[in-house]
């Protein structure tokens, strides 16, 4: 398995919603013991293709109409009869709303649910703070046996929906549903649970997630490469289980750490690598992500210097973690 790095970083034609929703059904044509389950808002995600999955796959497609509760009950209820279930709404939603079903009939019964949340963090954009979700990976990193993955781009997106066509747990998705900058070409393979290196370097590390922040660090890694400083990024898709091994081989070798997500600081992808400098190792630390706010209504770029998430910020922080070591 290995992956295969863009040298352009253009924004890709393909939507990652138009990436994912193509490789489900795929593999929904191909097993149908796959099922689909929407509420409400299938055509937002799935969008030329929903009419398609609903009309050729009657009996692996359920819209639950707009009871996300309910959806993941049904979704553990398939489960237990042998389905394997892909459930979607607003990441909004999917994390809180859903919770207590997707604790108790999911995690806890040993489900086999994945669970796309669409929109995650800024990229709500006009949806504004009440569907803007900063929370959804704190919540689900609390949740025994969740994984959690956070893909940057449709390459890897359609890698791993395919992948999730033919493993069994309880999945937690994060997808921006639009065009986003192109980090791999096509023929990649992903190794749920190991980070990517994307670019290597000695002073710092930036460590990114998602469709948004992924772009970001490797453009601040330029910046910074501007100024003399030498900055690796990792690509860690998955939040958890997390790439320890990657962590701190990081720490030992460039000795400064910056994490750069699309959500809140508390308990989100910069505590997960804090937890393991912690307690296996040790490294300067500082998080770009949002500082325990709530969000509010405006394009991608607003949201990005509104909440400090662009590459000057974490090009700032990278100068701040390394002069302390």
């Amino acid at each position: 398995m290995s992956v295969i790095l863009s040298k352009t970083h253009e924004t890709e034609k393909v939507t990652i919603a138009s990436a994912y929703a193509s490789a489900l059904l795929a593999a929904m044509r191909e097993n149908p013991m796959i099922v689909d389950l929407e509420a409400d808002l299938g055509r937002s995600l799935l969008g030329g293709l929903y009419v398609e999955m609903r009309d050729s796959l009657p009996k692996q497609f359920v819209d639950c109409g707009i009871q996300e509760a309910n959806m993941m009950s049904v979704a553990a209820g398939l489960s237990a009869m042998g389905r394997t279930a892909f459930i979607h709404t607003f990441a909004s939603f999917a994390a809180r709303r859903i919770a207590d079903q997707v604790f108790i009939s999911g995690c806890y019964s040993g489900a086999n649910v994945r669970i796309i949340g669409s929109d995650p963090g800024i990229t709500a954009q006009f949806n504004g703070g009440t569907h803007m979700p900063f929370e959804d990976i704190s919540v689900y990193r609390a949740f025994p046996g969740m994984t959690i993955l956070d893909p940057c781009d449709s390459v890897m997106t359609a890698n791993l929906t395919s992948q999730l066509t033919k493993t069994k747990g309880m999945y937690y998705i994060r997808m921006f549903r639009k065009n986003a900058v192109k980090i791999y070409e096509e023929g990649s393979d992903f190794v749920i649970g190991k980070a990517n290196v994307l670019r290597a370097g000695n002073d710092v590390t930036l460590i990114a997630s998602g469709a948004v922040m992924v772009a970001e660090a490797l453009k601040a890694a330029e910046l910074l490469q501007a100024s003399g400083v030498s900055a690796r990024v990792l690509d860690m898709f998955t939040i958890k289980p997390l790439d320890a091994e990657a962590v701190l081989c990081a720490a030992r070798e460039t000795g400064a750490i910056v994490t750069a997500e699309n959500h809140n600081v508390i308990n989100g992808l910069g505590s997960a690598v804090a937890d393991v400098l912690a307690t296996k190792g040790y490294a300067p630390l500082e998080k770009i992500g949002v500082q325990d706010q709530f969000g509010e209504v405006g394009p991608l770029d607003y949201l990005k210097e509104r909440f400090a998430l662009r590459a000057e910020d974490i090009a700032q922080a990278a100068l701040r973690a390394i002069a302390r070591k």
